[in-house]
Protein backbone atom coordinates (compact mmCIF):
# COMPACT_ATOMS: atom_id res chain seq x y z
CA UNK A 1 0.00 0.00 0.00
CA UNK A 2 3.04 1.88 0.78
CA UNK A 3 4.57 1.56 -2.63
CA UNK A 4 1.15 2.41 -4.65
CA UNK A 5 0.91 5.84 -2.61
CA UNK A 6 4.45 6.94 -3.94
CA UNK A 7 3.78 5.75 -7.01
CA UNK A 8 0.52 8.18 -7.48
CA UNK A 9 2.00 11.21 -5.93
CA UNK A 10 4.68 11.01 -8.31
CA UNK A 11 2.62 10.81 -11.50
CA UNK A 12 0.40 13.35 -10.13
CA UNK A 13 3.61 16.07 -10.08
CA UNK A 14 5.06 14.94 -13.42
CA UNK A 15 1.31 15.43 -14.88
CA UNK A 16 1.20 19.29 -13.24
CA UNK A 17 4.78 20.30 -14.60
CA UNK A 18 3.69 19.34 -18.34
CA UNK A 19 0.69 21.66 -17.91
CA UNK A 20 2.55 24.71 -16.67
CA UNK A 21 4.64 23.89 -19.82
CA UNK A 22 2.08 23.87 -22.20
CA UNK A 23 0.46 26.60 -20.82
CA UNK A 24 4.18 28.56 -21.31
CA UNK A 25 4.28 27.95 -24.48
CA UNK A 26 0.15 28.75 -25.69
CA UNK A 27 1.40 32.05 -23.91
CA UNK A 28 3.90 32.55 -26.24
CA UNK A 29 2.06 31.82 -29.33
CA UNK A 30 -0.74 34.35 -28.79
CA UNK A 31 1.32 37.10 -27.17
CA UNK A 32 0.75 40.70 -28.80
CA UNK A 33 3.67 42.07 -30.99
CA UNK A 34 5.73 44.43 -29.40
CA UNK A 35 5.45 48.56 -29.52
CA UNK A 36 7.90 50.46 -31.20
CA UNK A 37 10.07 52.47 -28.97
CA UNK A 38 9.06 56.25 -28.40
CA UNK A 39 10.62 58.70 -30.68
CA UNK A 40 13.53 60.74 -29.46
CA UNK A 41 12.65 63.80 -27.83
CA UNK A 42 13.65 67.44 -29.65
CA UNK A 43 15.83 68.17 -26.67
CA UNK A 44 17.63 64.58 -27.24
CA UNK A 45 17.89 65.32 -31.34
CA UNK A 46 20.14 68.33 -30.84
CA UNK A 47 22.72 67.01 -28.63
CA UNK A 48 26.05 66.61 -31.14
CA UNK A 49 26.84 63.25 -32.35
CA UNK A 50 30.72 62.47 -31.04
CA UNK A 51 33.32 62.49 -34.31
CA UNK A 52 35.64 60.50 -33.19
CA UNK A 53 33.75 57.32 -33.97
CA UNK A 54 32.31 57.80 -37.46
CA UNK A 55 34.95 60.26 -39.47
CA UNK A 56 38.38 59.50 -38.27
CA UNK A 57 39.84 62.20 -40.28
CA UNK A 58 38.46 64.83 -38.36
CA UNK A 59 39.30 66.72 -35.25
CA UNK A 60 38.13 69.75 -33.42
CA UNK A 61 39.94 72.12 -31.21
CA UNK A 62 38.64 75.53 -29.41
CA UNK A 63 39.74 78.81 -29.93
CA UNK A 64 42.39 78.91 -27.82
CA UNK A 65 43.98 75.79 -29.48
CA UNK A 66 43.39 77.37 -32.68
CA UNK A 67 45.06 80.65 -31.28
CA UNK A 68 48.06 79.25 -30.16
CA UNK A 69 48.95 76.84 -32.90
CA UNK A 70 49.13 80.05 -35.49
CA UNK A 71 46.67 78.24 -37.93
CA UNK A 72 46.48 80.26 -41.33
CA UNK A 73 43.97 79.59 -43.94
CA UNK A 74 43.87 80.29 -47.67
CA UNK A 75 43.66 78.21 -50.86
CA UNK A 76 45.62 76.61 -53.28
CA UNK A 77 47.93 78.66 -55.58
CA UNK A 78 49.41 77.59 -59.32
CA UNK A 79 53.00 78.07 -60.25
CA UNK A 80 55.21 76.82 -63.17
CA UNK A 81 57.10 73.99 -61.34
CA UNK A 82 59.57 72.15 -62.84
CA UNK A 83 60.41 68.31 -63.15
CA UNK A 84 63.83 67.54 -62.32
CA UNK A 85 66.65 64.58 -63.06
CA UNK A 86 68.74 63.26 -59.82
CA UNK A 87 72.33 63.59 -60.63
CA UNK A 88 75.26 62.15 -58.61
CA UNK A 89 79.11 63.81 -59.36
CA UNK A 90 81.81 66.18 -58.60
CA UNK A 91 83.24 69.58 -59.03
CA UNK A 92 86.35 69.38 -60.64
CA UNK A 93 88.14 71.92 -63.50
CA UNK A 94 89.00 71.46 -67.09
CA UNK A 95 92.61 69.82 -67.85
CA UNK A 96 94.10 73.24 -68.58
CA UNK A 97 93.61 74.48 -65.48
CA UNK A 98 95.61 71.61 -63.35
CA UNK A 99 99.13 71.50 -63.44
CA UNK A 100 101.85 69.19 -61.95
CA UNK A 101 105.45 70.66 -61.65
CA UNK A 102 108.07 67.71 -62.66
CA UNK A 103 111.89 67.72 -62.89
CA UNK A 104 113.27 67.73 -66.51
CA UNK A 105 116.14 66.23 -64.93
CA UNK A 106 116.46 64.43 -61.89
CA UNK A 107 118.27 66.10 -59.18
CA UNK A 108 118.33 66.88 -55.44
CA UNK A 109 115.93 69.00 -53.46
CA UNK A 110 117.34 72.35 -52.14
CA UNK A 111 114.47 74.08 -50.84
CA UNK A 112 110.64 74.04 -50.99
CA UNK A 113 108.99 77.21 -51.61
CA UNK A 114 104.88 76.52 -51.18
CA UNK A 115 102.63 74.78 -49.04
CA UNK A 116 99.45 73.41 -50.21
CA UNK A 117 96.67 75.54 -49.87
CA UNK A 118 99.07 78.56 -51.10
CA UNK A 119 98.20 80.89 -53.95
CA UNK A 120 100.88 80.94 -56.54
CA UNK A 121 101.51 83.19 -59.37
CA UNK A 122 102.15 81.95 -63.05
CA UNK A 123 106.04 81.93 -62.92
CA UNK A 124 106.35 82.00 -59.23
CA UNK A 125 109.37 79.55 -57.83
CA UNK A 126 108.19 76.35 -56.28
CA UNK A 127 111.65 74.24 -55.68
CA UNK A 128 114.87 74.79 -56.34
CA UNK A 129 117.07 71.97 -57.35
CA UNK A 130 120.75 70.75 -57.37
CA UNK A 131 122.90 68.31 -59.49
CA UNK A 132 126.30 68.39 -61.18
CA UNK A 133 124.38 67.17 -64.40
CA UNK A 134 123.30 70.76 -64.61
CA UNK A 135 126.68 72.03 -65.13
CA UNK A 136 128.07 69.59 -67.37
CA UNK A 137 124.68 70.71 -69.73
CA UNK A 138 125.86 74.21 -69.77
CA UNK A 139 129.46 73.10 -69.99
CA UNK A 140 128.28 71.48 -73.33
CA UNK A 141 126.44 74.41 -74.63
CA UNK A 142 129.38 76.97 -74.24
CA UNK A 143 131.79 74.32 -75.42
CA UNK A 144 129.81 73.63 -78.94
CA UNK A 145 129.36 77.58 -78.98
CA UNK A 146 133.13 77.79 -79.31
CA UNK A 147 133.04 75.00 -81.70
CA UNK A 148 130.42 77.13 -84.13
CA UNK A 149 132.42 79.78 -84.15
CA UNK A 150 135.46 78.07 -85.10
CA UNK A 151 133.88 76.40 -87.65
CA UNK A 152 132.32 79.76 -89.50
CA UNK A 153 135.61 80.72 -89.62
CA UNK A 154 137.05 78.05 -91.30
CA UNK A 155 133.73 77.51 -93.57
CA UNK A 156 135.12 81.32 -94.41
CA UNK A 157 138.43 80.40 -95.06
CA UNK A 158 137.67 77.80 -97.18
CA UNK A 159 134.74 79.35 -99.33
CA UNK A 160 137.72 81.86 -100.54
CA UNK A 161 139.76 79.09 -101.05
CA UNK A 162 137.50 78.01 -103.16
CA UNK A 163 136.56 81.24 -104.91
CA UNK A 164 140.58 81.65 -105.95
CA UNK A 165 140.39 78.01 -107.10
CA UNK A 166 143.68 77.04 -104.73
CA UNK A 167 141.60 74.96 -102.07
CA UNK A 168 140.16 71.46 -102.69
CA UNK A 169 136.17 71.39 -103.04
CA UNK A 170 135.97 68.93 -100.58
CA UNK A 171 137.14 70.58 -97.74
CA UNK A 172 135.05 73.51 -98.22
CA UNK A 173 131.95 70.63 -98.36
CA UNK A 174 133.69 69.10 -95.35
CA UNK A 175 133.74 72.93 -93.33
CA UNK A 176 129.84 73.31 -94.37
CA UNK A 177 128.72 69.66 -93.06
CA UNK A 178 130.76 70.59 -89.69
CA UNK A 179 129.34 73.65 -89.53
CA UNK A 180 125.19 72.86 -89.76
CA UNK A 181 126.07 69.46 -87.45
CA UNK A 182 127.23 72.09 -84.79
CA UNK A 183 125.07 74.86 -85.35
CA UNK A 184 122.36 71.74 -84.79
CA UNK A 185 123.97 70.52 -81.34
CA UNK A 186 124.09 74.64 -80.07
CA UNK A 187 120.62 74.74 -80.53
CA UNK A 188 119.49 71.57 -78.99
CA UNK A 189 121.87 72.10 -75.84
CA UNK A 190 119.77 75.83 -75.85
CA UNK A 191 116.66 74.03 -75.94
CA UNK A 192 117.54 71.63 -72.91
CA UNK A 193 118.98 74.56 -70.75
CA UNK A 194 115.58 76.43 -71.48
CA UNK A 195 113.69 73.28 -70.18
CA UNK A 196 115.89 73.22 -66.75
CA UNK A 197 114.63 77.41 -66.31
CA UNK A 198 118.39 78.35 -67.42
CA UNK A 199 118.65 81.49 -70.07
CA UNK A 200 121.44 80.34 -72.65
CA UNK A 201 122.49 83.98 -73.67
CA UNK A 202 123.33 84.65 -69.80
CA UNK A 203 125.56 81.60 -69.40
CA UNK A 204 129.03 82.06 -70.07
CA UNK A 205 132.83 79.97 -68.55
CA UNK A 206 132.10 81.91 -65.50
CA UNK A 207 128.81 82.28 -64.80
CA UNK A 208 127.92 78.25 -64.62
CA UNK A 209 125.32 77.33 -62.10
CA UNK A 210 124.79 73.83 -60.18
CA UNK A 211 121.15 74.45 -59.63
CA UNK A 212 117.84 74.76 -61.28
CA UNK A 213 114.58 76.70 -60.32
CA UNK A 214 111.03 75.22 -61.20
CA UNK A 215 107.95 77.34 -61.03
CA UNK A 216 104.36 77.09 -61.65
CA UNK A 217 102.96 76.80 -65.13
CA UNK A 218 99.99 78.49 -63.77
CA UNK A 219 98.48 80.86 -61.45
CA UNK A 220 96.08 79.09 -58.88
CA UNK A 221 96.55 77.10 -55.41
CA UNK A 222 98.87 74.43 -54.62
CA UNK A 223 97.08 71.18 -54.08
CA UNK A 224 99.68 69.07 -52.81
CA UNK A 225 103.07 69.48 -52.24
CA UNK A 226 105.33 65.82 -52.53
CA UNK A 227 108.81 66.46 -51.77
CA UNK A 228 110.78 67.83 -49.26
CA UNK A 229 114.58 69.04 -48.91
CA UNK A 230 117.15 66.32 -49.52
CA UNK A 231 115.22 63.99 -51.63
CA UNK A 232 116.32 62.85 -54.71
CA UNK A 233 113.57 62.71 -57.55
CA UNK A 234 113.24 61.58 -60.75
CA UNK A 235 111.85 63.68 -63.63
CA UNK A 236 108.85 61.39 -64.00
CA UNK A 237 108.11 62.08 -60.33
CA UNK A 238 105.37 64.86 -59.61
CA UNK A 239 106.90 67.62 -57.57
CA UNK A 240 103.80 69.43 -56.82
CA UNK A 241 100.22 69.87 -58.30
CA UNK A 242 98.55 73.79 -58.64
CA UNK A 243 94.91 73.85 -59.75
CA UNK A 244 93.27 77.23 -61.35
CA UNK A 245 89.71 77.88 -59.56
CA UNK A 246 88.74 80.16 -62.32
CA UNK A 247 87.05 78.15 -63.85
CA UNK A 248 84.66 75.77 -61.40
CA UNK A 249 82.35 73.24 -62.97
CA UNK A 250 80.03 70.37 -62.14
CA UNK A 251 80.95 66.32 -64.06
CA UNK A 252 77.80 64.85 -63.50
CA UNK A 253 77.11 61.19 -64.05
CA UNK A 254 73.37 60.90 -65.73
CA UNK A 255 71.83 57.66 -66.18
CA UNK A 256 70.79 56.21 -69.30
CA UNK A 257 66.72 56.52 -68.72
CA UNK A 258 67.60 60.33 -68.04
CA UNK A 259 69.71 60.99 -70.43
CA UNK A 260 67.24 62.18 -73.35
CA UNK A 261 66.30 64.74 -70.86
CA UNK A 262 68.75 66.69 -70.33
CA UNK A 263 69.98 69.45 -72.89
CA UNK A 264 72.10 72.41 -72.83
CA UNK A 265 70.96 75.41 -70.98
CA UNK A 266 68.98 73.74 -68.59
CA UNK A 267 69.60 74.85 -65.02
CA UNK A 268 70.74 72.65 -62.12
CA UNK A 269 70.65 72.91 -58.39
CA UNK A 270 73.14 71.20 -56.30
CA UNK A 271 74.67 70.41 -52.71
CA UNK A 272 77.61 69.02 -51.00
CA UNK A 273 76.40 66.04 -49.13
CA UNK A 274 79.76 66.34 -46.71
CA UNK A 275 79.92 70.07 -46.00
CA UNK A 276 78.78 71.57 -42.95
CA UNK A 277 76.93 74.39 -44.86
CA UNK A 278 73.40 73.12 -45.96
CA UNK A 279 73.41 75.78 -49.09
CA UNK A 280 72.25 74.87 -52.13
CA UNK A 281 74.19 76.32 -55.16
CA UNK A 282 73.37 76.75 -58.96
CA UNK A 283 75.06 75.72 -62.23
CA UNK A 284 74.07 75.61 -65.62
CA UNK A 285 74.53 72.31 -67.93
CA UNK A 286 77.16 73.63 -71.33
CA UNK A 287 77.89 70.02 -72.63
CA UNK A 288 76.16 66.67 -72.51
CA UNK A 289 78.57 63.67 -73.49
CA UNK A 290 77.65 61.60 -76.28
CA UNK A 291 79.17 58.01 -75.08
CA UNK A 292 77.66 55.97 -72.26
CA UNK A 293 80.67 55.15 -69.75
CA UNK A 294 81.73 51.46 -70.02
CA UNK A 295 80.67 50.50 -66.34
CA UNK A 296 77.87 51.91 -65.09
CA UNK A 297 76.02 53.08 -68.26
CA UNK A 298 76.15 56.75 -67.77
CA UNK A 299 76.73 59.90 -69.70
CA UNK A 300 79.36 62.80 -68.65
CA UNK A 301 77.17 66.19 -68.59
CA UNK A 302 78.96 69.43 -67.38
CA UNK A 303 77.87 72.68 -66.17
CA UNK A 304 79.11 76.00 -65.12
CA UNK A 305 78.56 77.65 -61.84
CA UNK A 306 76.58 80.53 -61.17
CA UNK A 307 79.11 81.90 -59.32
CA UNK A 308 82.46 81.27 -57.52
CA UNK A 309 82.35 80.05 -53.89
CA UNK A 310 85.13 79.19 -51.45
CA UNK A 311 83.36 76.44 -49.84
CA UNK A 312 83.58 74.49 -53.16
CA UNK A 313 86.54 73.11 -53.81
CA UNK A 314 88.13 70.46 -56.57
CA UNK A 315 86.83 66.78 -56.09
CA UNK A 316 84.46 66.97 -53.97
CA UNK A 317 80.84 65.18 -54.14
CA UNK A 318 78.19 66.35 -54.82
CA UNK A 319 74.10 65.78 -55.26
CA UNK A 320 72.23 67.81 -58.33
CA UNK A 321 68.66 67.76 -59.65
CA UNK A 322 68.62 68.86 -62.97
CA UNK A 323 65.66 70.93 -64.27
CA UNK A 324 64.72 69.58 -67.56
CA UNK A 325 60.88 71.30 -67.54
CA UNK A 326 58.19 73.34 -65.81
CA UNK A 327 54.63 73.37 -65.81
CA UNK A 328 51.50 74.61 -63.77
CA UNK A 329 50.49 72.89 -61.37
CA UNK A 330 48.42 73.12 -57.65
CA UNK A 331 50.78 74.05 -54.93
CA UNK A 332 50.57 74.60 -50.94
CA UNK A 333 53.25 75.29 -48.62
CA UNK A 334 55.68 72.42 -47.61
CA UNK A 335 55.11 72.66 -44.26
CA UNK A 336 51.33 72.30 -44.98
CA UNK A 337 51.90 68.68 -46.40
CA UNK A 338 51.94 65.83 -43.47
CA UNK A 339 53.97 62.69 -44.46
CA UNK A 340 52.38 59.61 -42.99
CA UNK A 341 51.37 56.21 -43.36
CA UNK A 342 52.47 55.72 -46.98
CA UNK A 343 50.45 58.81 -48.02
CA UNK A 344 50.72 62.29 -47.74
CA UNK A 345 47.60 64.87 -45.99
CA UNK A 346 46.28 68.31 -45.96
CA UNK A 347 43.91 69.50 -43.94
CA UNK A 348 40.66 71.69 -44.73
CA UNK A 349 38.08 73.22 -42.43
CA UNK A 350 34.84 71.84 -41.68
CA UNK A 351 31.59 73.47 -40.54
CA UNK A 352 32.13 73.57 -36.51
CA UNK A 353 28.07 72.49 -35.89
CA UNK A 354 26.53 73.89 -32.78
CA UNK A 355 30.00 73.77 -30.71
CA UNK A 356 32.17 76.93 -30.31
CA UNK A 357 35.36 75.60 -31.73
CA UNK A 358 36.85 74.50 -35.04
CA UNK A 359 36.51 71.42 -36.79
CA UNK A 360 38.75 70.09 -39.73
CA UNK A 361 39.39 67.31 -41.80
CA UNK A 362 42.22 65.86 -43.50
CA UNK A 363 42.24 64.53 -47.14
CA UNK A 364 44.64 62.54 -48.61
CA UNK A 365 46.86 64.06 -51.53
CA UNK A 366 49.25 63.22 -53.89
CA UNK A 367 52.60 65.61 -53.14
CA UNK A 368 55.31 66.01 -55.79
CA UNK A 369 58.46 67.64 -55.70
CA UNK A 370 59.33 71.09 -53.48
CA UNK A 371 60.43 74.53 -55.30
CA UNK A 372 61.20 77.40 -53.11
CA UNK A 373 59.42 76.23 -50.73
CA UNK A 374 55.93 75.21 -51.94
CA UNK A 375 54.93 71.55 -52.78
CA UNK A 376 53.01 70.44 -55.89
CA UNK A 377 49.97 68.61 -54.71
CA UNK A 378 47.41 66.68 -56.32
CA UNK A 379 44.23 65.68 -54.17
CA UNK A 380 43.43 61.90 -54.43
CA UNK A 381 39.81 63.03 -52.08
CA UNK A 382 37.27 64.49 -53.42
CA UNK A 383 38.00 68.09 -52.22
CA UNK A 384 34.78 71.39 -51.92
CA UNK A 385 35.83 73.67 -55.02
CA UNK A 386 35.10 76.73 -51.65
CA UNK A 387 37.46 74.49 -49.16
CA UNK A 388 39.47 76.65 -46.71
CA UNK A 389 42.60 75.03 -46.73
CA UNK A 390 45.14 74.82 -43.65
CA UNK A 391 48.78 76.55 -44.87
CA UNK A 392 50.08 77.01 -41.84
CA UNK A 393 49.55 74.83 -38.40
CA UNK A 394 48.78 71.31 -39.83
CA UNK A 395 51.17 69.60 -37.94
CA UNK A 396 49.42 71.00 -34.87
CA UNK A 397 46.39 69.41 -36.43
CA UNK A 398 47.68 65.91 -37.10
CA UNK A 399 48.89 65.98 -33.62
CA UNK A 400 45.58 66.33 -32.17
CA UNK A 401 44.20 63.96 -34.37
CA UNK A 402 46.54 61.41 -33.76
CA UNK A 403 46.23 61.90 -29.61
CA UNK A 404 42.16 61.43 -29.95
CA UNK A 405 43.11 58.29 -32.33
CA UNK A 406 45.16 56.95 -29.60
CA UNK A 407 42.73 58.19 -26.22
CA UNK A 408 40.14 56.03 -28.34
Amino acid sequence: MKYITSGFLGCMRFQVVGVALLVSGLAGCHSAPSQPAAAASPQAAATPVPLAASAPDVVSISPAQYTAAGIEMGGFTRQNMTTNVVANGVIDVPPQNQASVSAVLGGYVQTVQVLPGQHVRKGQAIAVLRHPDYLKLQQEYLQSQARVRFLTQELARQRTLDAEDVGARRKLEQAQADYATEQATVHSLAGQLRLLGLDPARLSPTRLTPSVTLVSPIGGFVKAVNIKPGQYVDPQVVLAEIVDRSDLHLELKVFEKDIARVHKGQHVLFKVPASAVAQEFGAQVFLVGKAFSDDARTVSVHAHLDADNDALLPGQYVAAQIQTASHQQTTLPDEAVIQGEGYSYIFARQPAGSGAGYRFRRYKVKAGPVQNGDRAIEPLDVLPDTAQLVRQGAYFLEAELTKGQQAD
